[in-house]
């Protein structure tokens, strides 16, 4: 087997992808400018045969080119996760997300590699008129986030229709699991360590969400790249159910073992947590089913597994800070 590209692989999903790939048999070469990421994330990576680290940031094109060299395939996971960023620092996301996938697909084109799976995201949909919404509902971004991820697409799309590039675009749902350090779970954690008899929820608590499991989303991943025809494909990536934020709580709530704890509510305009946060999302996967993934937990079950090691590590690094 040959070179494998992960951008962003020392981050939450990329990281997990890597030791699926290694697994397999695949050389794989992380790129990552850990902004986001994690040099522990892949430490026990390191060292070890055909895997490469590569720090360097995909904004300058000189790195995008020295990345790509000698790869089969790209899988294009580098960008910044937090959406609230796109309140008050809108250029992150266009930098993280925007000139990077450009300088990525430049140098992909130069160099002849033919392969991309890209890490979408259900916040290109926006405020969808139901759910769960399928791959041909309309893409309309409410935060710069998801603008800048249905930037990506087009580029994406653009590239494999004018230079041969097959091409996967998934659009995950909310991914959760080991290494998971941004996002409801791991803010909820933070908070009820710190303070157990209380707990700040941003919104009103009735947000929907679906929730998938880091296992089954790269699970999802190596099935698209494997079975996506030529030119440009796109699948929704999550669970077949969904949760509200309440409920989010009250899973980690039991998983951490607290009673009487009270919640204070801060929503914003229609009761979201912050403005381009969305009021309900959840995803139809019947076309990631019909190429024959299907993914073993659901929402719920992904969340008390997520919240379970989440806790584990957080009081782990704890320990050995004492």
């Amino acid at each position: 087997m040959g070179l494998i590209l992960i951008t962003g692989g020392a981050g939450f999903i990329g990281s997990h992808l890597a030791d699926r790939l290694l697994s397999q048999g695949w050389a794989v070469r992380v790129l990552d400018n850990l902004s986001s990421g994690s040099l522990a994330n892949v430490a026990g990576l390191m060292g070890s045969g055909g895997f490469e680290f590569l720090r360097g940031d995909l904004k300058d094109p000189a790195v995008a080119m020295e990345a790509v060299r000698g790869v089969e395939a790209v899988f294009h996971f580098a960008a910044n996760p937090e959406v609230r960023v796109s309140t008050t620092n809108p250029d992150i996301h266009f930098g993280e997300n925007v000139v990077a996938t450009f300088n990525l697909l430049e140098a992909m084109r130069k160099s002849g590699v033919r392969e991309l799976v890209f890490a979408s995201s259900s916040s290109v949909y926006g405020e969808p008129d139901g759910i769960p919404v399928d791959e041909s509902a309309p893409v309309r971004p409410v935060s710069v986030y998801g603008a800048s991820k249905a930037a990506c697409e087009s580029l994406i799309h653009a590239y494999s229709r004018l230079y041969g590039i097959r091409a996967v675009s998934l659009r995950y749902a909310n991914v959760v699991g080991p290494r998971l350090r941004h996002g409801v779970v791991y803010d909820f954690i933070l908070k009820l360590l710190r303070r157990p008899d209380e707990l700040e929820i941003l919104g009103d608590g009735a947000q929907t969400r679906s929730y998938i499991h880091v296992s089954d989303a790269v699970e999802a991943t190596l099935t698209a790249w494997k079975c996506c025809p030529e030119g440009f494909g796109v699948y929704n990536v999550g669970s077949w159910d969904w949760v509200t934020v309440d409920e989010i709580a009250d899973i980690i709530l039991q998983v951490m073992g607290l009673d009487g704890v009270k919640r204070f509510y801060r929503p914003v305009l229609h009761g979201v947590g912050w403005p381009g946060d969305v009021k309900r999302i959840a995803l139809n996967i019947e076309k990631l089913k019909s190429i024959g993934w299907r993914p073993r937990f659901g929402s719920r079950e992904a969340l008390i597994m997520a919240a379970k090691s989440i806790l584990e590590e957080l009081r782990g690094s704890c320990d050995k800070t004492l």
